[in-house]
């Protein structure tokens, strides 16, 4: 993962010297989605042969990442902040295409289980719109998987009712979100997954606040068994790494999750 706010620069030459190819770029205010901006992120990442696999775009308002207020605060959900949120979306996808990029990941919500709340039959509508401007763009809008269970994400794609619909599965937020296996997942959403998150977490400790983040393999992902799946079923997506901590530990970190995942997918 490479913040649009960092040093673009810098992020990709040290993307190169990990030794990797690829990236998602993470931009979650709408006011950066510029020409200007589209043109520096081109050059760099032309000039050291990186692949951007997947925009991830945020959304203007507030955010609070817990059980309690995060229904009120997070995504699509919440209808006072749902217009505004489509439209930096909408900029969102115009900004990939600017770059060249055929798909664009977020957060949409704590999506609700019961398909006849109004609150999900007006998520429907509002992601249906959005996704029809990516389609025009030549794009995917992918869901990251942790507000939800996998079967109302599947149930979600669904009433959508569009191809250019895809999840962004993140194994490390349905543990931390308390949703779901993601190994078991995978028998769930692997038609729709084009991209993967490479993160780590646990299991939360009580009601009110996610699970804990890891370094990849310190947490309850069970990786070499995550891999052995994705491979028996033929995934053939970016697999991108996501720590979120910053400075020196952060980048020894994401080294050894190189490290182990091309010792698991090796095998």
């Amino acid at each position: 993962m490479v913040s649009l706010y960092s040093d673009i620069q810098k992020s990709c030459a040290q993307i190169k010297e990990i030794g990797l190819s690829g990236c998602q770029l993470n931009c979650w205010d709408s006011a950066v989605f510029t020409g200007e901006n589209a043109g520096k992120v081109k050059e760099e990442t032309e000039k050291l042969g990186i692949k951007i696999s997947t925009v991830w775009c945020g959304w203007p308002g507030p955010k609070v990442w817990d059980f309690y207020e995060g229904h009120f605060t997070l995504g699509l959900v919440p209808a006072e902040y749902r217009y505004a949120r489509s439209e930096a979306l909408k900029q969102g996808s115009d900004f990939a295409k600017l770059l060249g990029v055929d798909q664009i990941a977020t957060h949409v919500g704590y999506v609700p289980e019961n398909p006849l709340d109004p609150v999900y039959i007006g998520m429907v509508v509002a992601l249906r719109d959005i996704v029809n401007h990516c389609e025009k763009n030549g794009q995917k809008f992918l869901f990251e998987t942790g507000q939800e269970t996998p079967i109302t994400l599947l149930r979600l794609i669904e009433d959508i009712g569009k191809k250019n619909v895809g999840v962004n599965l993140d194994p490390a937020n349905l543990l931390m979100y308390g949703k779901a296996n993601p190994v078991d997942a995978l028998d769930i959403l692997f038609p729709y997954i084009s991209d993967i998150h490479a993160k780590d977490g646990e299991y939360p400790v009580n009601g009110r606040k996610l699970g804990e983040e890891k370094a990849l393999g310190k947490g309850r992902v069970n990786y070499p068994l995550f891999i052995a799946r994705l491979k028996e079923l033929g995934y053939k997506g970016p697999i991108t790494i996501e720590r979120e901590i910053s400075g020196d530990q952060q980048k020894k970190d994401i080294v050894e999750a190189v490290r182990l995942l091309e010792s698991l997918i090796s095998r």
